[in-house]
């Protein structure tokens, strides 16, 4: 297993993972397999879609939207981010994509992203190849 480390500025944001976990499956010198990408942080996420700054911007904008931090959430009793952890529901904390020929099989504009819901900080990606 391998680890990536990001570190992000804003308290919601999309960082694009994908040119480092390219690095770990070719590193990796699976031919065919899977890669599963996973975050264990409650109040983040890992998703595909497209790296254009446009629909980035808009991604972040639904989120705020759908899940507004400070309406009274109870787990804010707690640490005043129930918005982060329940943004982080919406979003799921893996993907798998297969590997074919040494490579990630992605969509020409499929990008993978780490999706940051209650930053900044620094935080840890977990990268699984499994052979097959």
């Amino acid at each position: 297993m391998e680890r990536i480390e990001v570190k992000t500025r804003e308290s919601t944001e999309l960082i694009d993972i994908t040119e480092k976990l390219k690095e770990v499956v070719k590193s990796a010198g699976v031919d065919s397999g899977i890669c599963v990408i996973f975050t264990r942080h409650t109040t983040s996420g890992i998703i595909i879609n497209e790296n254009e700054s446009g629909l980035k911007q808009d991604i972040v904008a639904i989120l705020n939207e759908l899940v507004p931090k400070g309406t009274g959430y109870l787990h804010d009793r707690i640490d005043n981010n129930a918005h982060s952890h329940l943004r982080a529901v919406l979003l799921g904390t893996s993907v798998t994509i297969p590997i074919d020929r040494g490579e990630l099989v992605l969509g020409s504009w499929q990008s993978i992203f780490f999706v940051e819901c209650d930053g900044p900080r620094r935080r840890e990606v977990y990268v699984q190849i499994v052979e097959g």
